[in-house]
């Protein structure tokens, strides 16, 4: 018995000196840590030490810091623009009350002259941003062509106002001082403690919903014998297919103010649906699916032989359900409860389209964005991500191992289906009804483009197909160009680290596992912002890589949010291929790239493919990660369609919604066409090679 830990060590120092002796090995887990350590754990470290600093005022745009690099290399320039530009404004509004409402004109054209050639000035450097050139802007123009002494006299305050917050933010700008300041000012307001209880009641209400109606959509369908389950299948493919936010667009058009149902149908003038109902009523819908998947692999894992022997022992069928079922199902209920839990306080773009006056964390801090207020902003990201982590590391390392140590294996033979009326007709009755009613909202979807105005004339038209494709098709084109880029990169990588992970011993493999499981739990809020931060005057503040509003962030942020996904797919592949196969590869004189692409590699193109497809799905769906990164010169669909929505534009985003739902699924086809034609020509492969 003592032989055994000598053996043991001597092995993993074996495998650790071939790891060493094998430069691509070496040179892919540099590859992998380094894109890691530069793409999740430092954005996140920006705005977790951003948050305790003190080096700029609340107001101030995140952006701001690349101002300060012109104001300290030429202060004459930074008070001409910032503070004596803001002085006269204040004076020209004064004369403006004084004169009773008269215009001067000369007065006017000489501050509209050098407002034009501040902006001039500070558009023509690469170091300072768009932001502060839209807000001096707007008030500039309120300042010159208003005829409101009020609304002049406003504007040219906000200018000061501004110009002087950032002459603080400049004097102070080598200040790094450590502080609690945001998190005592946050903790004692009591509108964000009433944020994150919004946001931690509905992410309960939601996920123990979901979850309910999850379980018995998957007990339906594995253990009772019904004909239904193909309405199991597409409702469980809708919310990959669709943007995050299809849901509530529906909600709007069938149940709002104007809504088909409520208004057209009821009468009912006054209906709302916005508010924390909405949401819930939205989430649920969408998250159930997910929650329907995680539980029916867990009970086709149950073996029947333990129920059926309770059966035979004259129990019940609910005390079998009771003593039996449900005991061995509770810890991976327990984890479908949480991963709903933190998809639901992640959400983003659902409490922004439906929350109406109900303020969830993840949209209040897309607020607090666009007014300004970045150390907020960046206090709130870190309290929502420190939640997300907490469930993260409850559901990751505690309920999942629980399950699998649970329910281990297969079941050991078919399970007899329940055929009895008094649980089949029922059970299915209502899952038919639920699903009925879910392909039904996102039926609208399409439908919804065919009218020509929302909620007021329903003459069926195609002209917002023909203007959303022949007006601007940058936002398709940019999009599937960087979800497809995305979807390759993460496949690729996902099966480098699933390999390294389950093949390899090497310092810093936990960390590896860890860091890539981790983005599951960095809600996309977060991310944005973090990639924002970091990168938004390059890696330290260096000005090198300077990534925002290159497509790279863009990229950079799909492969992130989509990592932890194909890595488990491929793991979980990998796990079921014999060491021995690879190790005769090795023997036989193959280096490590060989083994990896020509025995590995076509062992798990499964994975490889279902990465590649739910990969470009994520990518081209996905709204909170990206709406904070996007620039004028790449633009994408999720974005356009929160635009025309909030222009009250129902059928325009029903438009594009139904454009971009097309082409997944028409991706998703074509995968599945390829993944065929490949399995196919492996067995006629194999048949020759035994012939």
């Amino acid at each position: 018995m003592r032989c055994l830990p000598v053996a043991s060590s001597r092995s993993k120092q074996l495998d650790r000196k071939k790891l060493l002796a094998d430069p691509v090995m070496i040179f892919a887990i540099v590859l992998v840590l380094a894109f890691l350590l530069l793409f999740v754990v430092y954005p996140l470290c920006t705005i977790l030490t951003q948050s305790f600093q003190t080096d700029y005022p609340n107001s101030l745009t995140s952006n701001g810091q690349k101002l300060t690099s012109l104001v300290k290399q030429d202060p004459a320039l930074a008070d001409s623009i910032f503070y004596q530009l803001g002085d006269d404004c204040v004076n020209y509004a004064n004369e403006y009350r004084r004169g009773e409402g008269k215009r001067d004109e000369a007065k006017m054209a000489e501050l509209g002259a050098r407002i034009e050639d501040a902006l001039n000035q500070i558009e023509s450097d690469p170091a300072l941003t768009e932001d502060f050139a839209r807000a001096v802007n707007a008030s500039a123009k309120k300042t010159t062509e208003d005829a409101d002494a009020e609304v002049v006299g406003t504007s040219a305050d906000d200018i000061l106002d501004l110009c002087n917050q950032l002459g603080v933010c400049y004097r102070n700008i080598d200040s790094t001082d450590f502080t609690f300041e945001v998190y005592l000012s946050l903790f004692r307001s009591k509108k964000f403690l009433s944020v994150v209880w919004n946001t931690l009641k509905l992410g309960a209400i939601s996920g123990l919903c979901s979850t309910i109606v999850g379980f018995l959509f998957a007990y339906v369908d594995v253990y009772v014998k019904t004909k239904m389950r193909g309405i199991f299948k597409v409702v469980s493919m809708l919310p990959i297919v669709s943007p995050p936010f299809v849901l509530s667009l529906s909600m709007i058009m069938i149940f709002g103010k104007k809504g088909l149902i409520t208004y057209h149908l009821l009468g009912i003038k006054n209906a709302n649906i916005y508010g924390m109902h909405g949401i819930l009523i939205v989430q649920i819908l969408t998250f159930f699916p997910v929650v329907y998947l995680m539980i029916k692999g867990l009970l086709g894992n149950i073996d029947p032989s333990l129920e059926e022997s309770s059966r035979n022992m004259g129990a019940s069928r609910w005390r079998v359900f009771k003593d039996v079922t449900l005991p061995l199902l509770l810890p991976g209920l327990g984890n479908a409860f949480l991963v709903s839990f933190i998809e639901s306080v992640a959400d983003f773009t659902n409490p922004i389209m439906i929350g109406g006056n109900y303020d969830t964390l993840a949209a209040y801090i897309y607020m607090q964005i666009s007014n300004f207020d970045t150390r907020s902003s960046s206090g709130m990201a870190v309290v929502l991500l420190t939640i997300s982590m907490i469930l993260f590391v409850v559901e990751k390392y505690v309920l999942e191992r629980r399950s699998v140590a649970t329910l281990s294996g297969k079941a050991s033979r078919v399970r007899m289906q329940i055929e009895d009326r008094s649980v089949r007709i029922p059970t299915t009755l209502l899952c038919t009804l639920v699903g009925i009613f879910v392909i039904g909202m996102y039926a609208m979807v399409p439908v919804g483009a065919c009218f020509k105005l929302w909620g007021k004339d329903f003459t069926l038209t195609l002209k917002h197909f023909v203007n959303v494709l022949g007006r601007d098709t940058k936002p398709f084109t940019d999009s599937l160009y960087l979800s497809l880029v995305a979807a390759i990169i993460t496949s690729v990588l996902s099966m480098i680290i699933a390999y390294l992970i389950v093949k390899k011993k090497f310092i810093g493999k936990r960390f590896m596992e860890f860091a890539t499981m981790f983005a599951m739990a960095v809600p996309g809020t977060v991310l944005g912002i973090a990639l924002l931060r970091g990168y938004i005057t390059g890696i330290f503040h260096s000005g090198f890589m300077v990534l925002v509003g290159t497509s790279s962030i863009l990229i950079i942020a799909f492969v992130v949010r989509s990592l932890p996904i194909g890595t488990r797919s491929a793991v979980a592949a990998l796990n079921q291929i014999d060491k021995s196969i690879e190790e005769s590869a090795y023997d036989m004189g193959a280096g490590s790239i060989k083994v990896f692409t020509s025995v590995t590699l076509p062992l798990i193109s499964d994975s490889f493919f279902s990465s590649l497809v739910s990969t470009f799905a994520r990518s081209i769906t996905a709204t909170s990660a990206v709406i904070f990164l996007i620039s004028a010169r790449w633009q994408l669909i999720t974005p356009q369609i929160m635009t025309v929505v909030d222009r009250g534009q129902y059928s325009v985003a029903c438009a594009y919604a139904t454009i971009m739902m097309f082409i997944v699924y028409a991706a998703i086809a074509l995968m599945n066409i390829i993944v065929n034609y490949m399995r196919r020509s492996r067995r006629v492969k194999e048949k020759k090679a035994v012939a």
